[in-house]
């Protein structure tokens, strides 16, 4: 039987979300920043804008740096298994951790010592010193940071639209998921222009440099907010029961399930491709850095698009639709660009991958973090870590290796089909997960209930 704790136990009547009105009577372009108007999350915004810009630059430096060193397709994927393969690890554990801790102290913990990460790797390189295994070092040390960061800023961004001082507003909670994309992909956007250019002019060294300069912006951010303590629990359950549990309550309501499942296929399958980017740029466009900071630009522009297109949406409605589109689109345009030999064409088609990749990642996170209750947010976003980053490693793994044997053309037609299968696969599931979300989405107040008949419900039931 799907189960699903809610505040119902204390509440045996709830009433219906009062953002809910709100959002209907907010309209067009004003109501896509409304998570803005909270102090805490307008600090966020700006901090982590400057931060994902760093982070970027890096995340291209390196991919770069490592190629130019070795010239292995496979190293670039080893490189990426190392970077990520501590948050499918440690993940579980990490969610339990950010239940029990100050999420804001854990998060400017985990930014400083990414800024100490940069600026060793930027060290390394500028005194032309670093080697691949430096390189392999610090990607480790790096992802054990994101074991616990990620699952902490997820977990975090609800207290950031509900405990500033303003009225608490929870409605606002999947506006700021949608702004919080809209920066990373901007930064994504941007991010890789500039490492391009770097790169080309002084090297690798100095974008390492920028990256640890730019985690001051998120700390100085995260230091000055106004956040209320959340009562602790006086006894917590003992850290193997909360991991047991999380497990179970994951495992067992069909919503999150399955589209954990979905995300998991996509992070294994789909979103390791931008480990190739540089054999691409390099090997079949016969480009050099600038065509990499093109390629990884135009998949930005794509995610952007998306991002905004979730930043203006008044409810949470539809939005597993848009996770199915989403799979279809990701791994259709996966498919045609490995087709591609256009430098243009293959902007276009990294446009429409960028994305599919970004409306499936946004919409699951807006959709679980929709459903979750609170005293599972923490382990709950831990398996989306997991999911997220955690399946990656393996998938760059098998990309690098899929690449070495039968080049990266015909790794991503292989990559895009599984997701297409992914896709297909979801949408056999899609009214069973429906049919388990109506009830919660008529107590949260996000679909009316009392008055429908049974037609009209399941006719809004289909465009969630």
């Amino acid at each position: 039987m799907e189960k699903r704790e809610t505040s119902s136990e204390t509440n045996p009547n709830p009433k219906p979300n009062p953002g809910a009105n709100e959002e209907s009577s907010r309209g067009g372009l004003s109501h896509a920043w409304r998570a803005l108007r909270h102090r805490n999350f307008r600090l966020y915004f700006v901090g982590q804008s400057i931060s994902l810009i760093g982070t970027w630059i890096t995340r291209i430096a390196t991919s770069w740096l490592v190629y130019r060193l070795t010239g292995s397709p496979f190293l670039l994927g080893v490189v990426g298994f190392a970077g990520q393969i501590p948050t499918f690890l440690l993940a579980p554990l990490a969610g339990v951790i950010v239940e029990r801790m100050d999420r804001r102290r854990l998060l400017v913990w985990t930014q400083v010592l990414a800024g100490i990460q940069s600026l060793l790797l930027a060290a390394l390189t500028l005194a032309k010193v670093i080697t691949i295994h430096e390189i392999l070092a610090l990607s480790i040390f790096q992802g054990l940071i994101n074991a616990f960061d990620m699952p902490g800023r997820q977990a975090f961004l609800v207290q950031m639209v509900t405990s500033d001082g303003d009225k608490p507003n929870k409605a606002d909670l999947s506006n700021a998921i949608a702004l919080n994309s809209s920066i990373v992909n901007l930064a994504r956007l941007i991010g890789p222009a500039i490492a391009g250019l770097i790169i080309a002019a002084v090297g690798e060294g100095w974008c390492f440099l920028i990256d640890g300069v730019s985690y001051i912006a998120v700390v100085a951010s995260l230091l000055l907010m106004r956040v209320t303590q959340r009562a602790a629990e006086k006894t917590p359950a003992p850290m193997l029961a909360q991991l047991q549990e999380g497990w179970s309550y994951v495992t067992s309501f069909r919503p999150i399930r399955t589209i954990l499942l979905l995300f998991a296929l996509m992070s294994l399958m789909g979103m390791p491709f931008m480990v190739l980017m540089p054999v691409f740029a390099a090997e079949v466009l016969h480009g050099g850095p600038h065509t990499l900071g093109f390629l990884t630009g135009a998949s930005g522009v794509g995610a952007l698009i998306s991002a905004f297109s979730l930043a203006v949406r008044k409810s949470v409605r539809g939005l597993t639709t848009m996770i199915q589109v989403s799979a279809f689109l990701f791994g259709g345009g996966l498919i045609l660009f490995g087709l591609s030999r256009s430098l243009p064409l293959s902007l276009v088609l990294m446009l429409i991958t960028g994305f599919g990749m970004m409306q499936g990642l946004a919409a699951s996170n807006t959709v679980i973090q929709t459903l979750v209750p609170e005293d599972k947010r923490g382990r709950v976003m831990s398996y989306y870590t997991m999911a997220f980053v955690g399946m990656t490693p393996f998938g760059s793994l098998l990309a690098g290796g899929l690449a070495h044997r039968f080049g990266a053309p015909h790794t991503v037609i292989i990559t895009g089909t599984a997701c297409l299968l992914g896709g297909a696969w979801f949408t056999t599931q899609l009214r069973s997960v429906r049919r388990v979300m109506k009830p919660i989405y008529i107590e949260m107040g996000i679909i009316p209930g009392a008055e429908r008949t049974e037609a009209a419900s399941e006719q809004t039931l289909s465009g969630n």
